[in-house]
């Protein structure tokens, strides 16, 4: 299939549909609003369902009802919006749903602006609902990526009964790449998914004298009750770190004399300051977080090469990542930190000063 030319938030629209989402529940918001326009305008071609909810509140327990119903289910939002929808996503992972949950992040906090930034880590990778519970978290750098994830992140929450949270930025929302997309699934396959949730979700009574009565619910009063319900769930999060880390390896080599980590778009700018030192003789590796939530802990560990002295975390915020960074050094060498705030993006020349100056040290 030949490659189109699509904004991030146009191109994950339509990946989601092709991945089999019918079901769509959204709220306007800057910077992803082109991704509900995307699904107000495509949805009823598909025999699917768009619904402009009249808040962010009203629309993630509209995706709470659909995924009871096993369906595949997404929304969308940028950080204010997603913050609004924080007490739904607790209940949806609490009754141990599926569904895909979008942020193509703004800066903040409060309202802040229109502007890409990632402040929203802490909020997706440590829950920033109430309760234990976890999010699958996929954190994209390109459009192609973008796209790519969204059949990802359906095929997880599936998989794991889990809401899969995709962490984009307002930069790659409106960035325009080209793109391929994968192949399209039928009706018929769209159906047949569903198939694999009929044992546990809300669904007409078929079983003639063996009528059944799905309840779904994260209420549990009995403190007993509850407290093996959410030990099953750690034990549901502790499969997936050991089943789903995903991370990217650029430039590493037993040369390297910085090790780098950073994530989403902001990785893409680190890399063009590795290749402009590496022109210069400089070996500077990478290691970019693919899932943010699981954290590819050993993976980092594993980079630290015999000559690193250093590891250098560039993030769009004040310094997110960096204590699961510190997590996976364990000491053995210093973590630094540097990054920009309020929708302002570093250059490539700013990162190689930092890396010039770290070098020189």
């Amino acid at each position: 299939m030949a490659k189109i030319l699509m904004k991030g938030n146009e191109a994950v629209a339509e990946a989601a549909i092709r991945s089999g989402c019918r079901l769509y529940f959204a709220y306007p918001i800057t910077p992803q609003s082109e991704l509900i326009e995307y699904m107000a305008r495509m949805m009823p071609k598909v025999d699917g369902t768009f619904i402009q909810a009249e808040s962010e509140i009203a629309a993630i327990n509209m995706v709470y009802g659909a995924a009871g119903c096993g369906k595949r289910v997404m929304t969308s939002s940028s950080s204010p919006g997603i913050s609004l929808k924080m007490e739904g996503i607790s209940y949806i992972a609490g009754a141990e749903l599926p569904c895909v949950i979008i942020n193509v992040q703004r800066g903040g906090p409060g309202l802040g602006d229109i502007q890409p930034a990632q402040g929203d880590y802490f909020q997706a990778t440590k829950g920033g609902g109430h309760g234990d519970y976890r999010l699958i978290v996929l954190a994209p750098s390109s459009v192609q990526e973008f796209a790519d994830m969204a059949a990802d992140a359906f095929d997880l929450a599936d998989k794991y009964r889990n809401p899969v949270m995709i962490l984009a930025d307002g930069m790659l929302g409106q960035m325009m790449e080209p793109v391929e997309f994968r192949p399209a699934k039928s009706d018929e396959e769209v159906a047949e998914m569903w198939k694999q949730h009929k044992s546990w979700c809300i669904n007409p009574n078929e079983d003639g004298d063996k009528k059944h009565h799905h309840e779904i619910n994260s209420l549990e009063i009995d403190p007993l009750v509850l407290e093996k319900h959410v030990n099953n769930l750690s034990k549901k999060y502790a499969e997936i770190k050991k089943n789903e880390i995903r991370y990217e390896k650029y430039e590493l080599s037993d040369d390297n004399e910085i090790l780098c980590v950073a994530w989403g778009t902001a990785s893409r700018v680190v890399k063009s300051a590795i290749n402009e030192l590496k022109k210069e003789g400089k070996s500077i590796g990478l290691v970019r977080p693919i899932n943010v939530w699981p954290f590819p802990y050993d993976e980092i560990a594993k980079a630290i090469g015999p000559k690193v002295k250093k590891i250098y975390v560039f993030e769009l915020n004040t310094g997110q990542m960096v204590d699961d960074v510190k997590i996976a050094a364990a000491g053995k060498v210093p973590v630094e930190f540097w990054g920009k705030v309020g929708g302002v993006v570093f250059t490539p020349a700013e990162i190689k000063e930092k890396l010039e100056a770290a070098l020189k040290e």
